[in-house]
């Protein structure tokens, strides 16, 4: 599904969507549930796509960094994430709560990490935004007029949702982290999870709660 010029949100990764960003260099923005590595790759090739530059990875949670490892092998693409985050990624922390319990389930390779965000850290015209709430290192991603919120909310039916408490890792963290979206320009939203969002009254309105 093209968003549009330059983003695609691939159909692959229905499930906790896998965002491709086309501009100086190809980026991927998360890397969806592992096992759709084969589904993700033939998208890409779709695409005529054969390269990925980086992979920006919002979050720690499985169903986000479940194909990094194989799309780095496959592409020899960097793999970056936030420094509180890859502590969880590389497996020295142990998940909280119900994610420690889905983290022993569900097996993920962890890629080999290039390293955290940081201020002087460039991805051309994308910019990584801190905006932590649903684990400690949640960043949101903004392309020109296009802000990818990873797992921040969830866009059901043009409805925004917060994610329940058990799953949030600190619920005023996310609060503040909202009250920032309403400092930035964009179009539109791409969440992880449920359709892509043109900026409109219903977000106008969830944002004012903030």
């Amino acid at each position: 599904m093209t968003i549009t010029e330059g983003v695609t949100m691939l159909q692959s990764s229905a499930g906790s969507h896998v965002f491709l960003v086309q501009a100086d260099e190809n980026v991927l923005i998360d890397t969806g549930n592992p096992g759709e590595f084969d589904a993700i790759w033939a998208d890409l090739r779709s695409l005529g796509v054969d390269s990925i530059d980086h992979i920006l990875l919002t979050h720690h949670d499985v169903d986000h960094i479940g194909n990094a490892r194989r799309l780095q092998e496959q592409t020899g693409a960097r793999v970056w994430a936030s420094r509180e985050d890859i502590p969880y990624i590389i497996g020295e922390k142990p998940r909280p709560g119900i994610k420690r319990i889905i983290q022993g389930i569900v097996r993920v390779e962890p890629p080999r990490m290039s390293g955290s965000y940081s201020e002087d850290l460039q991805f051309g015209e994308i910019q990584v935004i801190p905006a932590p709430g649903h684990t400690p290192g949640h960043v949101i991603v903004l392309y020109r007029h296009v802000l990818f919120i990873g797992d921040l909310f969830a866009i059901k039916h043009g409805t925004l949702r917060l994610f329940p408490s058990y799953l949030t890792w600190n619920a005023q963290a996310v609060f503040q982290s909202l009250a920032l979206l309403k400092t930035l320009k964009f179009d539109w939203l791409c969440p992880a999870h449920g359709q892509p969002l043109q900026r409109n009254n219903a977000v106008e309105r969830f944002l004012g709660q903030y």
